[in-house]
């Protein structure tokens, strides 16, 4: 499997070496793609944040994305990236003046976990088609909580990422569901995951509301500069009591990575 990262000034994900820009040398980089980055200076000297997000949306809008989806996804996430970090944007600055704390695009802490069961609905999916406006994430929530078989209202939720193809860039499985016993009978219409033991990097968001601050850390993840110690063994979006209210959550996203900490 090709270690997937994303252009740190478009956020495009790179799945190919023909994607990776170029240095002064002709030697390519994993950094920026070539639209952004050639020759070892960026193709667009001037472009500001704001510009880059408006390009993209215009880009992502072709593709089928709902424009207001795709703007507020890219003010979200650009600003993690690394050639806004470099010229002081902070991921408060000018796209989102209304927050007031920052989130780090490097993880809070590593932890070491057993195995888990987890218990729920699941699909297909790749990022491409949720950010193209014809995801299946949202409704898979919303048979997740239509089921008659959940546990407690504060029992901790999982958002569930395994069986990718090529990383980032391609399919994997999405599960939501909750832990369940190794030996507990699953209720009708439920899938299962087994995640193994495993080392994780903890990203925390922000509190507010959910489809935003979801977003923003997931936008932290790609611009984290640590893609390659990524194993793509299950990764998993954690929700507690923290996330009872949808208008202000906080939310925890484990990412697998190699190796004790």
């Amino acid at each position: 499997m090709m270690n997937v990262t994303v252009c740190q000034s478009c956020g495009m994900p790179l799945t190919s070496t023909d994607q990776f820009g170029t240095e002064m040398d002709g030697s390519t980089t994993r950094e920026y793609c070539i639209y952004c980055y050639k020759d070892g200076k960026f193709e667009q000297p001037g472009m500001s944040l704001e510009g880059m997000i408006e390009m993209c949306t215009t880009i992502l809008r072709e593709e089928g994305m709902d424009e207001e989806s795709a703007r507020s996804m890219l003010r979200n996430q650009l600003p993690h990236l690394k050639r806004w970090q470099q010229v002081g944007i902070s991921p408060t600055t000018k796209v989102n003046p209304e927050k007031s704390t920052p989130l780090s695009s490097e993880p809070i802490r590593y932890v070491t976990l057993p195995g888990k069961r987890l218990a729920g609905v699941s699909t297909r999916t790749t990022n491409a088609i949720e950010m193209s406006g014809q995801g299946s994430i949202g409704a898979l929530w919303g048979r997740y909580f239509a089921s008659e078989s959940l546990p407690a209202p504060e029992a901790p939720r999982y958002g569930c990422y395994t069986d990718y193809v090529d990383g980032i860039a391609g399919e994997y499985t999405i599960l939501i569901g909750h832990e369940v016993g190794e030996n507990e009978t699953l209720p009708e219409g439920f899938d299962e995951v087994q995640l193994p033991p495993a080392t994780y990097a903890v990203f925390t968001s922000r509190t507010g509301p959910m489809v935003e601050v979801v977003s923003e850390v997931w936008g932290a993840v790609w611009a984290w500069n640590q893609q390659s110690d990524r194993t793509f063994t299950g990764d998993f979006e954690y929700y507690d009591e923290r996330s009872l209210n949808p208008q202000h959550t906080q939310v925890d996203v484990y990412i697998a990575v190699k190796g004790q900490r």
